[in-house]
């Protein structure tokens, strides 16, 4: 018999070892580029706020461009708000770890800080659920314009009013939740610390070497060291950085001008105060204010949602009811400060934006409006118009 083949030994499987660093290194590359962009913001806050801004800008001419330009914009707005509120948190973070020296400039004392931002600063640091509260309020007022959009072009004009209450009833509670959170004080708008001004030559990206190489150019560490911040002024305008601890200090008055430099540098009341008495606690009829100022948005809105846009006098004269009983409330029963004036005057300007709204528009502010397209060059004309589409079909382009 001729010989049996003899079965071939199987090899042993060899573990996918090359494969799963493969995977891992594709997996971390994520985090790791999400740390370099953070890394690139915290070092270049100025550069960062003018891109921001260049985005916004073109929010402003592409209404009425093309098909669907309202919702391109609107999302690039959308976008780039979130971006600078994810950015804000960058910032503020990397404020408070960074160390005193050249590179990093130290945060600027609270009493250089404006008194909303302590104030929110102070809440958003001791509180988690004002924090957590402030944020989604925030998100829900830069999206909620695109919102209404997206539903009123998938589902019509009955859908978009459902959302457009979800959405005010949302930003209710987040306030309400707000005023507990805080005991009982006025909101104010913005909830959360605006972003810092960032002088410039700081947070220019420049890091340590850069830094040795200046200081090469210095020469003696004895000598006086000027941070010519604003490049060709004079002497007397430029900060002084101490050459040992790299701390600066404020540049000299103008000499024709001591007075108000002097003015400008006064300790007030509200500067040595404690961040949490800034704003008084709310009592009796001063709480109920708050509380009509808060759900008289609310309140429009299902009015307007019931009649379903109806060019009806009845939802506007609600609202208007709504938030002038709310201002007079106030008149009578809360005691101001600095800051509570601050917030109830940005109150006052945004009820200007009734005139925009409901009936009075159609009915009013409509012609006015159109009177003044007719006398307006062409290219101003023509913005007007494109923006009369929005005034004339969605709630949230004019909310203040």
């Amino acid at each position: 018999m001729p010989p049996q083949p003899q079965p071939q030994p199987q090899a042993k499987p060899v573990p996918p070892r090359r494969a799963n660093n493969a995977v891992a290194q594709v997996l971390s590359l994520p985090p790791r580029w999400l740390a370099l962009y953070d890394d690139f913001i915290s070092k270049n806050a100025g550069q960062v706020s003018q891109i921001e801004s260049a985005l916004r800008s073109l929010t402003y001419i592409i209404p009425g461009r093309f098909r669907d330009a309202e919702i391109a914009s609107e999302s690039i707005h959308s976008g780039v708000q979130l971006l600078s509120l994810y950015h804000d948190n960058l910032l503020t973070r990397a404020s408070s770890t960074s160390t005193t020296s050249a590179s990093h400039p130290p945060p600027p004392p609270a009493a250089a800080r404006s008194a909303h931002a302590r104030y929110t600063r102070f809440w958003a640091h001791r509180s988690p659920l004002y924090r957590r509260v402030a944020l989604a309020l925030q998100m829900l007022v830069y999206t909620q314009l695109l919102c209404e959009m997206a539903a009123k072009r998938r589902a019509g004009n009955a859908a978009r009013w459902r959302v457009v209450v979800a959405i005010e009833a949302a930003k209710a509670l987040c306030r309400l939740l707000l005023l507990r959170a805080t005991r009982a004080r006025p909101l104010l708008s913005p909830a959360l610390p605006e972003r810092e001004a960032v002088l410039p030559g700081e947070g220019d990206g420049e890091g340590e070497d850069n830094g040795e190489h200046d200081r090469g150019q210095q020469g003696s560490v004895d000598e006086p060291m000027f941070l010519d911040v604003n490049g060709g002024k004079h002497p007397h305008e430029r900060e002084w950085a101490m050459p040992r601890t790299g701390m600066s200090l404020p540049s000299l008055p103008d000499p024709a001008d001591i007075s108000s430099y002097l003015l400008g540098r006064v300790l007030t009341a509200d500067d040595v105060k404690p961040a949490s008495k800034l704003l008084n606690r709310l009592q009796g009829a001063g709480h109920a204010a708050e509380v009509l100022h808060i759900l008289a948005p609310l309140v429009y809105a299902a009015a307007q949602a019931r009649g379903r846009g109806a060019k009806s006098w009845t939802p506007w004269l609600v609202g208007v009811g709504v938030e002038y009983a709310a201002r007079q409330l106030r008149d009578r029963s809360l005691r101001t400060t600095a800051l509570e004036r601050d917030e109830w005057n940005k109150r006052a300007w945004a009820m200007a934006w009734w005139a925009m709204r409901g009936a009075f528009y159609d009915n009013v502010t409509k012609g006015v409006v159109g009177g003044l397209t007719r006398k307006m060059p062409g290219f101003v004309a023509g913005i007007l118009e494109d923006y009369e589409y929005l005034w004339e079909n969605y709630y949230f382009s004019t909310s203040a």
